[in-house]
């Protein structure tokens, strides 16, 4: 149950003066729900003034707060012009405030000739004249304007001015409780932050750098403690040890030996089920390096046990690539393998589900549909859960309860990522990786060329389809955009399909997702040759016929996204390209990007390189889709403030005793206050 003293923080919106029903769905969209929301919508950045008394006094291109006293009013000559209101200021200096469109009429009301205002904009020169184009504001009292000397400046939705999130943010930040400390004393002396109450206020204000750091640290600590809770009460709990015979293993005739990686990998897991308390491993491989046979073995191991294995994936493409897959290799062992996706129905749902009931399925590979309240296991000892990063903790907690004890879990991840991030995101998790290719596998050509070259690069796509293979298409973006002039898929997938015809399809995220499996299907069928889409084929597209990659202005990926997209080819024993098609114009950031993928196919340095070329001023790459679980703490702030926070939390428990502390209290509120109190749920009375 919520600590009662953050109770004011999780009250909806709607309680803060000056919300109703029509401003509710722009806050949605930002995720500003409650009023604990508010108050951790930091400001992306602040607007800094200077007061003047003159117009003598400021610079051209500077932000100004000045008195000015309107004198004319001048409408537009033609209906397309700017509304300007000419004032002085008291030296008789005159500049034109400027307004365009509906925004004059404001003017009008807000700049009385002869009456004397506050004005806050940025100075500008157009011809001879001065001007300030839009002011930011414009008031009858001083103290309202030379308040606003620094500004924060708000994320927005469309239906949202700054004045109105920065109203909300205050009223919010009002009902702010004063709270114990829960970082660990001499780390917050060593740093010299403010208290969490002051932090929030200091950071909407910007008035102290070092209150955002204090933040994201919050965050970060919530983070690793609550990631901590779930491997100390994982350890606690009672699992089954499973220990395999080889008798199903030694079935196996595998077309290629195991990497030095794979045996690796298989014998830390072997290791970890045998043992009392159930595995909490994760599975890092780069694209192509194995990770199924990996997960193959480990389910072979639970079924030699007498146990059943279940792998969840996020999607049903990818769910039956695993089946198609698994079954064909676990074929010379005798084993059931069936897929369940939410897709299955009447006779042939209740089949599958009295075969994991009396224990005659030995493997089901399917979607969240394999973990429904109607899915029952006779003996569920082994959970592979693929693309781990599409499912939280909290789902995952609620996957073990359907074994008769708790299961062991392989997760998955075919993105590689760097070690700092994997603390963040899997701290509670051992972790195996796998970093060397098959034998065999040829390296994919990788070639950068400019956009210009679009016909001879068509020309080439036709040549190819001669040669019986197939290729991707690759689009930054879904449609045409009016205020980034980036490649949209719908418009390619017109071109080449009137090139093309039947052979193009196109797959984006925004299709139904019959029409999305359809076109999947034609391509993996081999009855369509090319795939215009965006990069929601970026994971889990496995087609070993496709053996070109066209990767359209490639300078807008980041290397991690460019890596998984050239991975979708050199799936098979064909020689196979990546090509990135660039801009005119490139940033020396994307030329480094570009440069590197032509030098280098290994994932886990591509990951390292690319945390730091993103650097602190640019987010989290996975942010953007939703898929880390940091709101305040930047790439940077990751990077400097985890280790201090991940050893704080480790404090935490092993010297100041978890929760039943002092401390441990406090920490509690912050769980809470960061929505990682499943952390606290794990724990009798929590």
């Amino acid at each position: 149950m919520r600590p009662e003293a953050l109770n004011p923080l999780f009250v909806e919106i709607d309680a803060l003066d000056g919300v109703g029903p029509k401003l509710r769905k722009p806050h949605e969209k930002l995720g500003l729900t409650r009023v604990r929301d508010l108050i951790y919508h930091l400001p992306e950045r602040f607007v800094s003034r200077r007061a003047v008394e003159t117009l003598d006094d400021a610079a051209e291109g500077e932000q100004i707060v000045i008195s000015l006293t309107p004198v004319e009013h001048r409408s537009p000559r033609s209906g397309r012009g700017p509304y300007r209101v000419l004032a002085q200021d008291r030296a008789g200096n005159i500049c034109a405030l400027t307004y365009f469109g509906r925004a004059s009429f404001s003017a009008r009301k807000q700049l009385p000739v002869g009456e004397k205002r506050w004005v806050a904009g940025k100075l500008d020169r157009f011809g001879d004249m001065l001007q300030i184009v839009h002011p930011d504001h414009v008031e009858s009292e001083s103290e309202a304007t030379l308040g606003r000397l620094n500004e924060p400046v708000y994320g927005l939705s469309e239906g949202l001015t700054q004045p109105r999130v920065a109203g909300l943010a205050q009223q919010a930040l009002a009902r702010l409780p004063d709270l114990p400390e829960w970082i660990e004393p001499v780390q917050f002396d060593r740093a010299g932050w403010p208290a969490w109450r002051d932090a929030l206020l200091l950071a909407h204000k910007g008035e102290n750098p070092s209150a955002r750091d204090r933040l994201a640290y919050d965050e970060l600590l919530a983070n690793s403690f609550a990631l901590m809770l779930v491997r100390a009460d994982n350890r606690r709990r009672k699992g089954q040890p499973l220990k395999g015979d080889e008798h199903l293993r030694g079935k196996l005739q595998l077309p290629f030996p195991l990497t030095g990686a794979q045996k690796r990998s298989i014998a830390e897991i072997e290791g970890d089920l045998v043992q009392d308390a159930p595995m909490l491993r994760l599975l890092q491989g780069d694209v192509g390096a194995g990770k199924t046979v990996v997960a193959l073995y480990s389910m072979l191991i639970a079924n030699e046990a007498g146990k059943q294995a279940a792998l969840l994936a996020p999607t049903e493409i990818l769910a039956r690539q695993h089946y198609e897959t698994i079954r064909s290799m676990a074929a010379p062992t005798g084993v059931e393998v069936v897929l369940l996706t939410g897709r299955d129905k009447g006779r042939a749902r209740e089949s599958i589900l009295m075969g994991l009931l009396d224990g005659s399925i030995d493997i089901v590979i399917g979607t969240h549909a394999i973990f429904q309240d109607t899915v029952n296991y006779k003996d569920l000892g082994l959970v592979v859960i693929d693309e781990q990063h599409r499912f939280g903790v909290a789902q995952r907690l609620q996957l073990a309860s359907k074994g008769k004890s708790t299961p062991h879990t392989l997760a998955m991840t075919a993105t590689p990522i760097p070690r700092t991030l994997t603390l963040a995101h899997y701290g509670e998790m051992d972790a195996s990786r796998l970093d060397e290719m098959p034998p065999g596998r040829k390296p994919i050509i990788t070639r950068v060329m400019s956009m210009d070259r679009m016909e001879e690069i068509v020309d080439g796509i036709a040549r190819h389809f001669e040669t019986g293979q197939q290729a991707f298409w690759v689009c930054p973006m879904v449609h045409e955009s009016e205020v980034a002039d980036l490649a949209a898929a719908e418009a390619r997938y017109a071109a080449l399909r009137e090139r093309f015809g039947d052979a193009v399809v196109l797959v984006h995220g925004q299709q139904k997702p019959e029409v999305k499996d359809a076109a999947m299907e034609q391509f993996v069928s081999g009855e369509a040759k090319l795939m215009v889409a965006t990069t929601v084929i970026e994971v889990g597209v496995d087609v070993p016929n496709a053996t070109l990659v066209v990767v359209e202005q490639a300078e807008h990926f980041g290397l991690a996204q460019l890596h998984q997209l050239r991975g979708r080819v050199g799936r098979g024993s064909e020689q196979a390209v990546c090509l990135l098609l660039r801009g005119s114009t490139l940033s020396e950031t994307a030329k480094r990007r570009l440069a590197l993928m032509r030098e280098t196919q290994d994932g886990f340095r591509i990951a390292e390189e690319d945390l730091e070329l993103r650097g602190g001023g640019e987010l989290l790459g996975t942010r953007q889709s939703g898929d880390t679980p940091f709101r305040i703490a930047d790439l940077e702030q990751i990077t400097r403030l985890l280790p201090a926070a991940h050893a704080d939390a480790r404090l935490l428990i092993e010297r100041d005793g978890g929760l039943a502390s002092e401390r441990g209290q406090a920490a509690r509120l912050l769980l809470y206050l960061f929505e990682r109190d499943w952390g606290v749920q794990l724990l009798r009375g929590g």
